[in-house]
């Protein structure tokens, strides 16, 4: 592939990625209006619809707390990983 079609490419991506968080900000400003018309409730049926917005609890462990209070623990158990990341500028 010629650097001129690279070119063509990127400037695609890029358009095509405005594109997604155009539709994406869309899609969440649409998410926002329902759950403000949903309010404290936590299940709302629209036609053939059901809505739900339930609240989710989850437990995390604070590897920042982790590494300070039992470094030698924290140390034991990370593991590194190596990944290859995409950018363009």
């Amino acid at each position: 592939m010629s650097i001129s079609e690279i070119e063509s490419k990127v400037k695609e991506l890029r358009q095509l990625q405005s594109l997604i968080e155009e539709a994406q900000t869309e899609a969440e400003a649409i998410r926002d209006t329902i759950k403000a018309q949903m309010g404290d409730s936590e299940e709302l049926r629209a036609g053939e619809y059901k809505i739900t917005w339930k609240p989710v609890t989850t437990s995390r462990l604070d590897t920042a707390a982790l590494k300070k209070a039992l470094p030698d623990v924290a140390a034991r158990f990370t593991r590194e990983t190596t990944t290859r990341r995409f950018c363009v500028a």
